[in-house]
């Protein structure tokens, strides 16, 4: 099983095709290779350091919400 974390992209380096992402208080240099037209603002899942594909705000936000909920995540 596999899991795989939203977070909100921050800045793209599009020479690599990377990206840093945050979640919270956490930014972390990404792989962006898999996923075509990320933007700043978009939310990506992300999995053991690559963008997986993009999601919409509000899953992700419910995503987050279910992690807190599951004492995964603080809720702030």
């Amino acid at each position: 099983m596999c899991l795989a974390i939203p977070a909100r992209v921050i800045a793209i380096d599009p020479v690599n095709d990377m990206a840093t992402v945050a979640l919270g208080e956490v930014k972390k240099d990404i792989s962006i290779a898999l996923v075509d037209n990320v933007s700043i603002d978009d939310y990506v899942l992300i999995h053991v350091g690559y963008a997986l594909n993009k999601i919409s705000p509000e899953e992700a936000q419910r995503t987050l919400d279910l992690f807190a909920q599951a004492g995964l995540k603080d809720e702030s």
